[in-house]
């Protein structure tokens, strides 16, 4: 990460010649100086759909003669152009990370440690959570806490209520931090985007309850973790983060629920990042992810 302010402008567009001349070129133009950038072709396979051309381009911000507001003007025909998905962002605006929790501590602790060392540079405006177990350690971090019950009869209330608490306190993003809840349709589609979860393996995965009882029951020799995208489609949201570690016959259940937790911690604070600083662009279900 550069130690100066920066704007990265991330973007993906139906792929054609001379994308990166006409914005580097823009950036140029007006004097912009151009710290990092990454660049993709996807390769379509349906005859009926364009390839796809992935970028993200981090500009140093006292390089250029305006703001961001200004910025956005004087791109956006260049964008239209080109059939552009894109927004630019500011290194020095801090995003708004709003977590939900259920009763596994183990990602919220995380989570909340990476913060207080400034590992992730972030806001945590609140912590939402279906019960009320992590009062005390949340509200102890100076954080605000929101118990949110969600029962069979109310959920349609209770979601309402987090997308409130969310805009109240201007989220840029939820982080479902082990929170054992179904979103609803609502909410995901008001926050496309925004809404990342942790998933104890590999996606497609063991479903329903003790999944780690499951894949030991089966024998398994590899147990993983994904950070994906919340949709109202359940666990097929687009992936930003995967890894697995190695098992063998010599663990116990307890040994691979340890072993998870590690890797849930792990994937879910790498993908955070790369959603923070930009670096996963979504086309439909597909990801890219600049690392």
């Amino acid at each position: 990460m550069h130690r100066e302010r920066f704007y990265t402008l991330s973007a993906s567009c139906p792929d054609r010649s001379g994308i990166v001349a006409k914005v580097s070129g823009f950036i140029a133009e007006h004097k912009g100086w151009i710290l990092e950038t990454a660049l993709h072709s996807e390769r379509n396979d349906d005859p009926n759909q364009a390839d796809r051309y992935f970028m993200r381009v981090e500009i140093r911000a006292d390089s250029l003669p305006f703001m961001l507001t200004e910025f956005r003007e004087r791109f956006a025909p260049i964008a239209e152009e080109l059939q552009m998905d894109w927004k630019i962002t500011d290194s020095a605006v801090k995003k708004r990370v709003v977590v939900l929790v259920s009763k596994q501590e183990h990602c919220l602790y995380d989570l909340l440690a990476r913060w207080q060392s400034k590992e992730l540079d972030i806001e945590i405006p609140c912590v939402i959570s279906n019960h009320d177990t992590f009062r005390g350690f949340v509200e102890w971090h100076g954080i605000p806490f929101h118990h949110v019950p969600v029962t069979p009869d109310n959920k349609a209330r209770a979601y309402t209520e987090v997308q409130r608490i969310f805009d109240e306190v201007h989220g840029d993003t939820m982080v479902l931090a082990r929170y054992m809840q179904i979103l609803s349709p609502e909410l995901c589609a008001a926050n496309p985007g925004k809404i990342l979860n942790i998933h104890h393996s590999f996606l497609p995965s063991f479903v329903g309850a003790k999944p780690y009882h499951q894949a030991y029951t089966r024998g398994v020799k590899l147990i993983g973790a994904t950070c994906h995208y919340v949709t109202s489609e359940l666990d097929q949201g687009p992936i930003i983060e995967q890894d697995v570690i190695r098992i063998d016959h010599s663990d116990s259940v307890e040994d691979m629920v340890r072993y998870g937790k590690d890797i849930e911690k792990a994937v879910l604070a790498r993908g955070l990042r790369y959603h923070l600083e930009d670096r996963v662009l979504v086309h439909g279900n597909k990801t890219v992810v600049f690392r």
